[in-house]
């Protein structure tokens, strides 16, 4: 027990030196940053998505429960929380998250996403959207996954690797509009067999834009019996039509 407690002010030590020689720095502007590697100026200017509607989270001009095209066609998940809007300077960090390589602003993207209180009632446990085997060597990680994992820890939620699956590649939704997103991820995910999943999930993807890959997983995981879905994600673009 001793030497564990040398080790740890030994490695604390180190760890206050190293900040003391070599500052953070803010992933946006350079200026010196927090543990969370954004300083209290850039921090401030990401968007929050207030007001929202509470089932797609959809941008809204005024405070309303429903956004028209929740009130005429209802998405297959029961309740959405994504706490930033997809704007600058939130969108440049994902950006560098998703397309750059960049874990360190995959980091600080967690630890906004922390930050943030939840939609209640929290969910059994998180299930990030998965990426086909292809796109994942390509990559070499999965986004929703490195934002699943520390917001599951901080909320105590267990985090369901592996239980939704992408069976087939598809190509990205970045430029397909609405109808062409759904033809592209129908029939692109399946639950694996034995997954133990409980009645109340979460899935949790990097950014919402028109819903189509979260639908998709949702509509899997009610076949597969969960009773409640819910759509999570760090960002909420406008919809596209």
């Amino acid at each position: 027990m001793a030497v564990n407690r040398i080790t740890a002010l030994a490695v604390d030590g180190l760890r206050r030196l190293e900040r003391l020689l070599l500052p953070p720095r803010c992933l946006l502007c350079g200026a010196a940053a927090d543990d969370d590697g954004l300083c209290g100026d850039c921090r401030s200017e990401l968007p929050r998505n207030a007001p929202c509607c509470a089932r797609c989270a959809e941008p809204l001009a005024q405070p309303a429960p429903l956004c028209g095209r929740c009130l005429r066609r209802a998405p297959p998940w029961d309740a959405a929380w994504a706490p930033f809007r997809y704007a600058w300077p939130l969108d440049a960090l994902e950006t560098r998250f998703k397309f750059g390589g960049d874990l360190a602003a995959g980091r600080t993207l967690a630890a906004q996403w922390i930050a943030q209180a939840p939609s209640a009632p929290l969910p059994q446990a998180l299930v990030p959207v998965p990426l086909h085997v292809s796109r994942l060597r390509r990559r070499g990680y999965n986004q929703a996954l490195e934002l699943a994992r520390p917001l599951g820890r901080s909320l105590g939620l267990p985090v369901l690797v592996g239980a939704l699956a992408r069976t087939r590649a598809t190509a990205a939704q970045t430029e397909l509009d609405r109808a062409a997103r759904r033809r592209n991820v129908r029939g692109a995910f399946a639950v694996k067999t034995g997954a133990a999943l409980p009645a109340h999930v979460a899935v949790l993807d990097d950014v919402l834009t028109t819903g189509t890959t979260l639908a998709e997983c949702a509509r899997v995981l009610r076949r597969a019996g969960v009773a409640r879905v819910d759509a999570w994600a760090l960002a909420r673009a406008p919809a596209r039509r």
